[in-house]
């Protein structure tokens, strides 16, 4: 925790949080990857990554656990733009359309942007799975824990203390992940 990245060094703007998923080619690397990535955005400024953990799949249960991590970012991107980054990340990385909850070389999920909420119709803001998902909560609570989801006025160690998810997360060991 506490990682700085050298990276939108002049940004202002919102505080964000982006959702890392892979279970395919290698996903510690793909998540370490997609940090980098992130952070090369010239209007985001990587603050600061959770720890890599090791997640069972939710929904389509036959392929490989994932692993998952959440990003903080500063950017002056408006969601939209912010949304799109990231998609042109995941095309980048190799992603391709398939199954809903299936495997995946890269998975970014925009979870939240400052305290606004957008509902259009591909982008929704809070992720509309957030308070839901074990492997989204664990994460996020890593790097903060106080923040209030804009549309239950909840912090997240308050989403996480109420989740009645039974998937199972695991912190990955820095040796394990070739940390």
């Amino acid at each position: 925790m506490g990682f700085q990245e050298p990276s939108g060094e002049g940004v202002r703007g919102i505080i964000a949080f982006i959702g890392i998923g892979s279970n395919l080619r290698d996903p510690a690397v793909q998540c370490r990857d997609a940090f980098r990535r992130i952070g090369a955005i010239p209007e985001i400024r990587l603050l600061r990554r959770s720890s890599l953990y090791r997640t069972e799949p939710v929904g389509f249960q036959d392929q490989a656990w994932f692993i998952n991590a959440v990003a903080e970012i500063r950017t002056d991107l408006p969601p939209r733009k912010l949304f799109e980054a990231l998609n042109e990340i995941e095309r980048k990385m190799g992603r391709t359309a398939g199954p809903r909850w299936g495997p995946r070389v890269i998975d970014l999920d925009l979870l939240l942007y400052g305290q606004e909420v957008v509902a259009e119709e591909d982008l929704v803001i809070p992720h509309p799975e957030l308070h839901r998902r074990r492997f989204v909560l664990e994460p996020l609570c890593e790097l903060a824990s106080y923040v209030i989801h804009p549309a239950f006025g909840v912090s997240v160690r308050g989403l996480l203390d109420r989740l009645t998810d039974p998937g199972f997360v695991e912190r990955c060991a820095a040796e394990k992940i070739g940390e």
